[in-house]
């Protein structure tokens, strides 16, 4: 690559000031009514039981496609889009065909049966972790709008506002991190759960040393992503991580730092209260010394110096990651977890929307308070992974949960009414989405397949003077391709949980 144009290409990518939380939201929302209308087909229709050609390509157009519009053609236009999939969605959910299969409107369940639940779950067979079809939802989705936006931002299509902001600020990519991390954070809560159910407990050896081995891949294939990117003079945004540093190493930080944290004592703290401490205290440093000045504007003269982002933000991505682990084992379990957090001093053991609804409106609070200036004031930084920044990931998150939760309680209300696991593992399946389902299993697998193919079209093509329809098409195949090769490696069962 030309030292002039690798110039260029890091100059496309730098001194962003990102846009506004509210557009963020409105082009996320298409992910949560893209799954509304492709329910809404599957209940009235049964449109994806046969799962052929055109059933994939519709499931594709719909959960991919849609992502890929609302971050580049519609990307002015994102509520427009979000009302063209909402209308013919709700038209089905009203008005099914006679021949389809659409099931009652919600019959919500009594106290009574959700205590026979929890008094015979497992003598009926029923684990204590069912299938939760919005969780693969949302987390399948997320891996989507990642995978699409690490090759879009290479593109002029995709507006400057969504790629990552230099420090101070808010776009669609700092939020996709988090995203990222806070995901990660939500299903590290199903072996906890599991072995609470079972009454296990293990060592901190043990925790450390299971943690250590998961991250020693991660390592791998950053020091993988470290060498390819200095061999191929491949353009690099230094101040978003460091010099050396990369996220697949931050990934790998974060389960032995997990591990000392599940260490503390039970009666110690709640861990979503142990994120919000760590992060507090982080706040406090960076507000009370000369460390924020360090990371921002200190010469990169040691190893340390030239990696110093990767190294503070740790901080504000173990405290996503652990929100995200708190949230997870509040609606991962079958009947609650019974987590009494601090807030409001509730017992959350109560429906599932509720309990999100709260996660969602805590974290908005708390975030309205950190950024209001008649409050604390504080502005977001991603590259600081400050207290904002951390709260906002947290509260876009649990909304976002709370989306596709909604989705699924009105379109599927009696996915968890028998307890038979057979039926209950048969409706599960066929309210979930294969292409988000292949997605959020195969996640690590086709994150790293986005990432070579993202390197291999910037080392082929000129991506920065690509005309508009050249560039639509391009990530139309790219994100085909990713979705053709994780709905293969689904339906041959082939596992790769990121």
């Amino acid at each position: 690559m030309a030292q002039s144009y690798k110039s260029l290409k890091e100059n496309f990518v730098s001194n962003l000031s990102g846009g506004s939380i509210s557009e963020i939201n409105y082009v996320t929302a298409v992910a949560p009514t893209a799954v509304f209308l492709w329910s809404a087909l599957q209940s009235s229709q049964d449109f994806f039981v046969e799962y052929g050609p055109i059933a994939f390509l519709t499931d594709h157009v719909l959960n991919v496609g849609a992502i890929l519009a609302a971050t580049t053609i519609y990307s002015s236009a994102p509520v427009a889009l979000n009302l063209l999939l909402i209308f013919p969605a709700i038209v089905l959910y009203l008005f099914p065909s006679k021949s389809g299969s659409r099931q009652k409107r919600p019959v919500y369940p009594t106290p009574a049966t959700g205590q026979l639940h929890a008094r015979y779950g497992h003598e009926e067979g029923l684990g204590p972790l069912p299938e939760r079809p919005f969780i693969t939802h949302y987390r399948g989705s997320m891996m989507v709008v990642t995978c699409v936006a690490i090759l879009a931002v290479d593109f002029k299509i995709f507006p400057r506002r969504f790629a990552k902001v230099e420090t101070w600020g808010t776009s669609l990519m700092d939020m996709g991190v988090g995203s990222f991390v806070f995901s990660a954070g939500l299903v590290s809560a199903r072996p906890v759960v599991k072995a609470r159910a079972a009454g296990e407990t293990s060592g901190v050896s043990a925790s450390l040393t299971a943690a250590i081995r998961h991250s020693l891949p991660l390592i791998a294939l950053g020091l993988i992503r470290l060498y390819s990117v200095k061999g191929f003079d491949y353009a690099e945004h230094v101040s978003e991580y460091g010099v050396h540093w990369n996220f697949f190493f931050t990934l790998a930080v974060l389960p032995p730092s997990v591990a000392f944290v599940q260490a503390l004592p039970s009666w110690f703290l709640s861990v979503d209260m142990i994120a919000l401490l760590v992060s507090c205290i982080h706040q406090m440093v960076l507000d009370s010394t000369s460390i924020t000045a360090f990371i921002l504007t200190a010469p990169r003269d040691d190893l340390f110096s030239q990696n110093r982002e990767g190294v503070f933000s740790m901080f504000g991505y173990l405290s996503i990651f652990l929100v995200g682990q708190a949230v997870g084992m509040d609606v991962l379990p079958r009947t609650g977890s019974n987590l009494s957090t601090f807030i409001f001093g509730l017992n959350l053991d109560r429906s599932l929307l509720t309990r999100l609804s709260i996660w969602s409106v805590w974290f908005s609070v708390l975030l309205y308070l950190a950024t209001s200036y008649s409050a604390l004031g504080l502005q977001v930084s991603r590259r600081l992974a400050n207290l904002p920044y951390v709260l906002w990931v947290c509260a876009f998150n649990c909304a976002q949960l709370v989306l596709f939760c909604a989705v699924e309680t009105f379109v599927f209300p009696r996915l968890y009414s028998t307890m038979d696991p057979r039926t209950e593992n048969q409706r599960c399946k066929h309210a979930t989405s294969q292409v988000l389902g292949a997605f959020n299993r195969n996640g690590l697998a086709i994150f790293l397949l986005a990432n070579l193919l993202t390197g291999l079209v910037n080392l082929s093509t000129d991506t920065l003077h690509a005309s508009q329809g050249r560039a639509v098409g391009t990530l139309f195949i790219y994100a085909t391709v990713l979705s053709t090769v994780a709905t293969v490696l689904y339906r041959k069962t082939l596992s790769t949980k990121l």
